[in-house]
């Protein structure tokens, strides 16, 4: 598997120092991992804001201005899975972690055996989340859980993805797409993609979803949607 890690440390040596460690976990593990150092949170935060494909975050909780803490809430409020490991050198911060359902806290000096450990414990996780797919947009990416997508419409360039709340346009092919998803999506039609756990209906002309979209349903994949949905519910 390849992890994006982000370490967030206003101490170069101790970034540089968790860096390597984290290399030496990547390699020893089977792992591959892209690993990006910020010196402040300020710093990660211009970057999250474009670019929301990290699967862990190790945090300093003590740096000047924005605290570890606060930037774990903020990745929170924008609906950010990445599991979180806080670093720190005191204790007292620990309670506060459970509000950002983070993973654990390592004490500083981290060693590598310890890092190690928590690692292993947040690839463990992130194996058994839901699926997602990471997007490309203007100004940066989003990862989109499979279960928050209702369905996905083509057009002659482009296509936009149709979630609970809100809609994606990317450019890029509805096939290509499609491979990037996992089998509980099914092309109903040469335009559109629906998540068979969002069916509600399926008629001889079109595919009702959760919140009412229709869908239409292309001459000759009556059978196949229906027995695709049978085997996905």
């Amino acid at each position: 598997m390849e992890y994006a890690i982000a370490i967030c440390d206003d101490s170069d040596t101790d970034r540089q120092s968790i860096a390597g460690m984290v290399r030496r976990w990547a390699e020893a593990s089977g792992n591959r991992a892209r690993i990006d150092g910020f010196p402040s949170a300020e710093s990660f935060l211009f970057e999250y804001d474009r670019n929301k494909d990290y699967d862990i975050l190790l945090l300093d909780v003590e740096m000047r201005e924005l605290s570890g803490i606060d930037l774990a809430k903020h990745v929170r409020s924008q609906r950010g899975r990445a599991e979180i490991v806080f670093i720190t050198s005191h204790f007292e911060f620990i309670a506060e972690g459970y509000e950002v359902d983070a993973l654990h806290y390592l004490v500083k000096p981290v060693s590598q055996e310890k890092l190690s450990e928590v690692l292993d414990r947040a690839s463990h996780r992130l194996a058994l989340e839901p699926p997602s797919v990471v997007v490309s947009l203007d100004g940066g990416t989003v990862k989109l859980p499979e279960a928050d997508i209702l369905y996905v419409e083509s057009f002659a360039h482009y296509i936009e993805i149709h979630t609970r709340t809100d809609v994606y346009r990317l450019k890029e092919s509805i096939t290509a797409f499609g491979e990037r998803l996992s089998g509980d999506f099914f092309r109903v039609h040469r335009s559109y993609l629906v998540n068979l756990k969002a069916v509600e209906r399926i008629s001889r002309t079109g595919v009702t979803l959760t919140g009412g979209a229709e869908i239409p349903l292309a001459r000759g994949k009556y059978d196949n949607v229906n027995r695709a949905f049978i085997e996905r519910n």
